[in-house]
C-alpha cells in the first residue's frame, strides 16, 4: 500500500467514530482515543501537542512510514522496540546505519520488518542529516491556522488538506520517502501543527493556548 493510500494516526481505522465520548474516568474523549488503553493514553498525553526537535519529528516520520496499511495501535505497541532498534532515532547515528544494519532490523522482532520501510528509515535520516535549516524548521512552517474551526465529530476531520499536501512536496522534494498527504496529514495531527482534537474533548481545553498564534 502506498503512503497516499495508509490510515491516518490521527483516527485509526480500527477504533470507533462519531463524537466525544465519556470514558470510566469521567472524561470526555475523542471516541478514537476511549477505545483502548494504549489509545487513550497517546490521545491524553502526546496527540496533537506540538513536537519539535529534529531528532523527534525524525521518529514521528519513521514511524507514520512504518504505520502506512497497520493500525497505528500496532506501531504504539512496539515502539520502544523501534527506538532501540533505530538508535533512538537519533538522525546523526541512524544516518550511518548500512547493509550490516539493514539485515539486523530484518531480524528484529521488536518492529515492523519491512524491508523497504527500513531502507527508507535509513535514507530519510541521511535526508534530514543534510537538511539546510532542519528538519523542525521545514515541517514547522506548515501548520494550519489555529483559528480554524474545531471538529465536532471525526467525521468533520480530513484525510488531507492544503497544507499536508505542501508539506508532503516539500519533504518529497528534499529527498524524503513514504510521505504522501494522508501521512503528512497524520504526523501533522501527531505533532501538534493542527488541533483535530473534538471541540468537546477534554485535551482540547488543556490544549488551547499552547499552539502558535491561539
Amino acid at each position: 500500500m502506498s503512503a497516499d493510500a495508509d490510515v491516518a494516526a490521527g483516527a485509526p481505522a480500527d477504533a470507533p467514530t462519531g463524537g466525544a465520548v465519556v470514558g470510566p474516568d469521567g472524561l470526555r474523549r475523542c471516541a478514537w482515543g476511549d477505545s483502548a488503553d494504549d489509545y487513550r493514553t497517546y490521545h491524553d498525553t502526546e496527540w496533537g501537542r506540538p513536537v519539535h526537535g529534529d531528532d523527534a519529528l525524525f521518529e514521528r516520520v519513521c514511524l507514520e512510514a512504518f504505520q502506512s496499511g497497520l493500525s497505528w495501535i500496532t506501531i504504539l505497541r512496539r515502539r520502544e522496540g523501534f527506538r532501540s532498534a533505530f538508535a533512538g532515532f537519533e538522525i546523526a547515528r541512524v544516518a550511518e546505519f548500512g547493509g550490516a544494519d539493514v539485515e539486523r532490523l530484518l531480524g528484529d522482532t521488536g518492529i515492523i520488518r519491512n524491508r523497504a520501510k527500513i531502507e527508507a528509515s535509513i535514507a530519510n535520516a541521511r535526508v534530514a542529516r543534510d537538511l539546510d535549516g532542519g528538519l523542525d524548521a521545514l515541517i514547522w512552517q506548515f501548520a494550519a491556522d489555529p483559528d480554524r474551526p474545531a471538529p465536532r465529530s471525526t467525521g468533520e476531520v480530513p484525510a488531507v488538506t492544503p497544507e499536508s499536501t505542501a508539506l508532503a512536496k516539500a519533504l518529497k522534494k528534499a529527498g524524503f520517502r513514504f510521505v504522501g498527504p494522508t501521512t503528512a496529514y497524520a504526523l501533522m495531527q501527531a505533532c501538534g501543527l493542527v488541533d483535530d482534537h473534538l471541540a468537546d474533548c477534554h485535551v482540547r481545553s488543556v490544549l488551547d493556548g499552547t499552539r502558535p498564534g491561539a
